[in-house]
């Protein structure tokens, strides 16, 4: 029996120095020549999940605590849980070590191999952001993480931000439909390239979000 490949739709014009097999993917733990940042991650291998149901806020039916209020983000367990609107909720699993099962619950659909999902992450990660779409992501009416859903180069995405207190550096997750993966990409390095933007690998995400308190 063969085993079942699974492709990013992301492509980097980097070397990969380090790779690991996970579930089917083979992801890239470290580029050549990364830089001190800002980076762009590739995160495609994360499982990420959509749910719907007119009852969210009862845990027992979702399975899980989702946030009230629509653009409300719940990180817990190194899972960002995230309201969409009244019936819908986006789930995005960070931790990458690892598959995830889909709950027996009705109402979710495995996401993950029909959408991108990147982060662009590090010092000036906002300044990079603000040339690719007039989300405000500084509005003092929304505490992040917040889930933004609007466009990034024109492309309907859904966003959320995440800043670390102690330095000011912090990460932005990206996710919108795979097709939209190598013009995205590409619009995201040219608009980071006088902030030396560079691919990195999962490593540099892993590290950032293990400092990170929920």
């Amino acid at each position: 029996m063969t085993d079942m490949k699974r492709r990013s739709p992301v492509r980097f014009d980097a070397r990969p120095e380090t790779t690991a097999p996970r579930d089917g993917w083979d992801v890239v733990k470290t580029y050549a020549h990364e830089g001190l940042g800002p980076w762009l991650v590739d995160l495609s291998h994360c499982p990420r999940w959509d749910l719907q149901d007119g009852r969210l806020d009862d845990v027992s039916r979702a399975g899980r605590a989702v946030p009230a209020a629509p653009g409300a983000c719940l990180l817990e367990d190194r899972i960002l849980v995230n309201r969409r609107n009244a019936t819908q909720a986006a789930i995005w699993h960070l931790d990458t070590n690892g598959a995830a099962d889909l709950p027996p619950e009705s109402g979710y659909t495995d996401v993950t191999e029909a959408t991108v999902f990147l982060t662009l992450l590090g010092p000036c990660f906002l300044s990079v952001a603000e040339k690719l779409t007039a989300l405000d992501f500084m509005d003092p009416n929304r505490r992040p993480p917040f889930l933004y859903q609007g466009p990034i180069c024109r492309v309907p995405c859904q966003v959320v931000t995440r800043a670390r207190e102690d330095d000011g550096s912090g990460t932005l997750l990206l996710t919108c439909s795979r097709g939209y993966a190598a013009d995205m990409v590409a619009a995201i390095l040219a608009a980071g390239i006088d902030h030396g933007l560079r691919p990195a690998g999962e490593d540099r995400f892993s590290t950032w979000l293990a400092a990170l308190k929920d």
